[in-house]
């Protein structure tokens, strides 16, 4: 007698595998699996082709497996992997922390500590500002997201998926209201609701937390969880005007703005800020585990030797594919080239407005771009099922897209700065054929 063998792919195996052996906590926006990634092209275990639209939640500004990035991990393999900085220094360190420093905003003498994630990152900003200042409360804002560990979840404002269940959180965190144009009160100017937000941020401080007791502010200078919300120069530099008249430290956390996302190398220079420490990661080194802490030399040297750092920070394969990742941004031009994309995004979502009520804001800072989803434009009420209904459409057919947002209404676009126009407009399709079907 022979039995009916169904034969299972590799694809469903481990897909079978994942659900049996990865924790349930872990999400995943696309179930297939990569094969093959270059540029902004993911190839998966079946073969099917996919335009990328999330650089791995904006990792991957120079794109997938650059060429220049593969070649320096390559050598210095052959090298060593990791003699530990805290042991033995090794070069790469060193001369990627001069890079930074020089890099970074703000002609003050600087100095750099490199670690693994971006929730590393602001944890030591905290940290620096804590011990620097002698205070212990940390300011963040409406809708912010800096992390997944204790202390950057109570600094995180997004409930769900973040902080349910996970309290209690580190004490003394608090959020201060921040602007969101699109949805302020009817009626309002764009100016008239500036002032608004400004005295409601200094009432924040009569009524909620002193300014004598915090440390420091920690700004993302365009929200990235929280929506792509923008922020206008007057408000940024009325926050870190407060600062510097309380003596509080302003921490720009650059950790998804930053490399070039938006236009320049550091999102804070569109406003015209110097922040006192900056947080750094994700397109840093192309992909490999790598933040950091960029701040004023006064403010970091208030800590002592080994108050600071940890097993794997600065890993030596992580500071080489950075330093490939600051000479690819100045010779392919990437913050012009984040402009173009960011224009040409914004471009085709305003002929989709025009189509689409649903569609109600489309808003962007170089290739740091968004499409905001609602009902209608009338109530502007955030439509969370339209929004994954494109998402998972776009998934199906050859297009890794992500959502964002506390109403998870917003649609955003991270794509590798190294993509095409043609691949973009490839990308553009499969987003007009979603809409077609709502």
């Amino acid at each position: 007698m022979t039995e009916n063998l169904v034969k299972t792919s590799k694809t469903e195996e481990l897909q079978d595998k994942r659900d049996r052996y990865v924790a349930r906590g872990v999400g995943n926006g696309n179930r297939r699996l990569a094969a093959k990634a270059k540029g902004a092209i993911v190839t998966d275990l079946d073969g099917k082709r996919y335009i990328d639209f999330a650089g791995a939640i904006g990792t991957l500004n120079v794109g997938h497996s650059h060429p220049k990035v593969v070649e320096a991990v390559k050598k210095q393999l052959d090298d060593y992997i990791h003699p530990g900085f805290n042991v033995i220094m090794y070069p790469s360190y060193i001369e990627l922390a001069e890079k930074l420093c020089e890099l970074a905003p703000g002609d003050d003498e600087k100095q750099v500590i490199l670690l693994n994630s971006g929730a590393e990152a602001v944890e030591n900003a905290v940290k620096i500002a804590r011990r620097y200042t002698g205070r212990q409360a940390v300011v963040t804002f409406d809708r912010a997201f800096h992390g997944r560990t204790n202390l950057t979840m109570g600094m995180t404002a997004k409930v769900n998926p973040y902080k349910t269940g996970f309290g209690p959180f580190s004490p003394e965190t608090y959020k201060a209201p921040f602007p969101y144009y699109y949805q302020k009160p009817k009626g309002m100017t764009d100016d008239e609701y500036d002032e608004f937000v400004i005295e409601q941020f200094e009432a924040f401080f009569v009524g909620v937390v002193s300014p004598e007791s915090v440390a420091c502010v920690v700004m993302e200078p365009v929200q990235g969880e929280g929506g792509f919300i923008i922020p206008s120069k007057r408000f940024v530099q009325y926050v870190r005007d407060f600062c510097t008249k309380h003596g509080i430290l302003f921490v720009a956390d650059e950790i998804q703005t930053g490399f070039a996302r938006t236009g320049k190398t550091f999102a804070i220079e569109h406003f015209d800020v110097v922040p006192d420490l900056m947080t750094i990661s994700k397109s840093l080194a192309a992909g490999f585990p790598l933040s950091g802490v960029i701040g004023k030399k006064e403010y970091v040297d208030a800590c002592n030797p080994g108050e600071l750092g940890g097993t794997y920070c600065g890993s030596p394969l992580g500071c080489v594919a950075a330093l490939a990742v600051l000479d690819i941004l100045v010779e392919e031009k990437l913050n012009e080239r984040s402009e173009e994309i960011g224009a040409l995004i914004e471009k085709q979502a305003l002929k989709w407005q025009e189509q689409y009520e649903f569609i109600g804001d489309v808003r962007r800072l170089g290739a740091m771009a968004a499409i905001e989803i609602v009902e209608d434009r009338a109530t502007r009420k955030p439509d969370k099922a339209k929004t994954s209904a494109i998402v998972k459409y776009a998934n199906e057919n050859g297009l890794l897209l992500l959502n964002a947002g506390i109403k998870g209404n917003i649609i955003r676009f991270l794509t590798p700065l190294v993509i095409t126009n043609d691949q973009l407009n490839e990308g553009f399709s499969i987003i007009e054929d979603a809409l077609a079907t709502l």
